[in-house]
């Protein structure tokens, strides 16, 4: 699209000067030499001359529109509008596409009321046969209604420097944050080299930034655009014209493994190729990258696409989000949030303040993405607004700019997101894994599983230096949660999500123990319908765990105890535990372990872990567990 508004531009100040000649010699001679400029793009030395030919002639309507013409593709808006009301103001007839590029500049300096009318104007009398011209014509009759009512319904806004602790006297730019808030990285430009940055998060206060690694950093490229994972392990950002390259600009990402980023690593194909491919933003299950490029097969000039992350370790062809969220024009700048369903975006498409402005999108559970929201007006304008990211809590939009009162020609700011803007809320857990009797940290597989829609929400291994991990868990779901490592006893753990709102974080330590005879587990994610032993089927992850436990340790034993409270009667209630033992033993012997490994029992309420005297204790009781007998 930008190439139909710039082909029109040239083509309409030539044709107005092969269409249009003044009676003042002086002012024509002049008018003519600035064509010759025109014609090489130089501007410079035409404007002087068109100035030339309006002071000889000031009624030379179309010297006015011309210099008009060029002001704004300069984007010196407000001189453009100045000429495009002297060319106006001399009546006759001017060609309607004057009107259109006072109606633009008018756009682009928030004077919608005046741009409505032009923008009319140019639509009534416009004789031409170009769609695409037409097309922006509408998109910006569309704009101006938008903006004329947004400007009545202002949202409540207040950015708010994020100060000297992060902002410099540099260009610092494009935040992003872990889920847990503690960790910003972001973009720093040092005379002209991009670099990552990173502050870290204590006692509500933020750290002197320090860069990031010397193995992303590099001084002979530039490093930017970048996309966190909300566990802080994976950091997915744009990388341009290095020697490993399919394109201009590629995506790379790096693993934190302990303490520091390992090497970064170009995607390859299909995510990149020989177009332009930046702005990754990953989705907090690590499944689903989106990206923004210029590629063949998008809706406009640059498009927001998605590649999902195979089984096999590589990246499936892209998709394009296709019309929901892109339009012929250019869409930027996404943030997936931590909630993994609501997109924020940048899109000059979409109705709004006329340039960029930034949306929200959010997926319903069909995976369809809704009708895209304009954030508003404050918070969009007429200047470009592109880069916003949304804190993990959905309380605070974090940009960056170039506002009054900042400490560098671009800084960080705040402000706190419109309450209907908001993203779904979320909860985390997080923690660190540890040998039980050594205190050591363990390289452990943790795994999160979302019981409703048997989605692996999360799933990543610690390292052996740090032990530590977080994974988020949006609200409204009911999680199984799993730590295992060889030759270890495995944890669980349950958290149900779809009720109440989890207003703080799960902080667990994991200390997982060596297996070893008498050893007892409470498997935390069996499920049976009340009074019933026969398994549901939210209990089939925890049930494949325990299975490769005993695949990965052929020696192992086991006994499956089951567990009631002390309502009802013993003999049923021992009864029923026998049944679900008995449930748990079947379902491994159906999945090949060997039945002379296993045993079961119903111990019914003689063997309670909690007093039998809440509700919750009650459910603590009624459990299933399993002890090693053999290993």
């Amino acid at each position: 699209m930008k190439k139909v508004t710039l082909l029109f531009f040239l083509c309409f100040i030539l044709q107005i000067a092969r269409a249009q000649t003044s009676t003042v010699k002086k002012a024509q001679n002049s008018f003519d030499k600035a064509q010759e400029y025109l014609r090489n793009n130089d501007y410079d030395q035409a404007i002087p001359l068109l100035q030339e030919a309006i002071k000889a002639d000031p009624a030379f309507q179309f010297a006015f529109i011309q210099l008009a013409d060029i002001n704004r593709r300069q984007k010196l808006y407000e001189q453009a509008k100045i000429n495009y009301t002297s060319a106006i103001a001399l009546g006759g007839s001017p060609d309607a596409r004057a009107y259109y590029g006072f109606a633009e500049s008018q756009i682009y300096t928030g004077d919608y009321a005046n741009a409505l009318n032009n923008i009319k104007l140019f639509i009534a009398q416009y004789k031409g046969n170009d769609p695409d011209f037409m097309n922006r014509a509408k998109k910006y009759l569309r704009d101006c209604e938008f903006a004329i009512v947004a400007l009545k319904q202002p949202v409540k806004y207040d950015p708010i420097n994020m100060g000297p602790e992060i902002n410099s006297v540099h260009r610092d730019y494009f935040p992003s944050v872990t889920a847990d808030g503690t960790r910003l990285i972001f973009s720093r430009n040092i005379n002209g080299n991009e670099d990552f940055f990173v502050s870290e998060k204590k006692d509500k206060s933020w750290s002197t930034p320090l860069p990031l690694s010397n193995k992303i950093n590099t001084q002979k490229y530039n490093e930017g655009a970048q996309s966190i994972s909300p566990d802080g392990l994976y950091l997915f950002f744009t990388g341009c014209n290095r020697p490993d390259g399919l394109g201009r600009c590629d995506i790379y990402v790096s693993h934190k493994n302990g303490k520091d980023w390992g090497e970064p690593f170009n995607l390859g194909a299909p995510v990149n190729t020989s177009y332009w491919e930046s702005q990754p933003a990953i989705s907090p299950d690590g499944s689903t990258l989106y990206f923004v490029s210029n590629r063949p097969g998008g809706l406009g000039g640059y498009d927001i696409w998605k590649s999902m992350l195979k089984a096999d370790g590589y990246w499936s062809q892209p998709e394009n989000l296709g019309p929901e969220i892109n339009t012929p024009y250019d869409e930027h700048t996404p943030f997936i949030h931590p909630d993994g369903k609501t997109l924020y975006f940048s899109s000059d498409g979409w109705p709004g303040m006329g340039n960029k402005d930034i949306f929200m999108s959010r997926m319903n559970e069909a995976g369809k993405w809704s009708s895209p929201e304009n954030l508003g007006y404050p918070i969009n304008t007429f200047n470009e607004e592109t880069g916003l990211i949304v804190t993990p809590d959905g309380t605070y939009g974090l940009f960056s700019s170039n506002l009054k009162g900042g400490y560098g020609d671009m800084d960080i700011y705040q402000f706190k997101m419109p309450e209907n803007k908001k993203p779904l809320p979320i909860t985390y857990v997080k923690g660190i894994v540890t040998d039980k009797e050594s205190k050591v940290f363990l390289e452990a597989k943790v795994q999160v599983v979302n019981l409703k829609t048997k989605k692996v929400d999360y799933s990543d291994y610690t390292s052996k230096e740090t032990g530590d991990f977080l994974a988020v868990m949006p609200l409204g779901g009911n999680y199984a949660f799993n730590v295992s490592a060889d030759g270890y006893l495995f944890y669980s753990e349950n958290y149900q999500l779809d009720s109440a709102y989890i207003s703080k974080p799960y902080v667990v330590q994991v200390a997982l123990e060596k297996l070893s005879t008498g050893k007892n587990m409470v498997l935390k994610n069996i499920f049976f319908n009340t009074n019933e032993y026969t398994l549901l089927p939210a209990s089939l992850t925890e049930l494949n765990t325990l299975q490769q436990l005993l695949k990965n340790n052929a020696s192992l034993c086991i006994e499956i105890q089951g567990h009631t409270d002390n309502v009802g009667n013993d003999q049923q209630n021992e009864r029923l535990s026998l049944q679900r033992a008995k449930a748990v033993y079947d379902y491994l012997v159906q999945e090949k372990i060997e039945p002379q490994r296993l045993t079961f029992k119903g111990y019914g309420e003689n063997k309670p872990i909690a007093a039998n005297d809440t509700d919750a204790h009650r459910r603590q009781n009624r459990r299933t567990s399993f002890i090693i007998t053999k290993i």
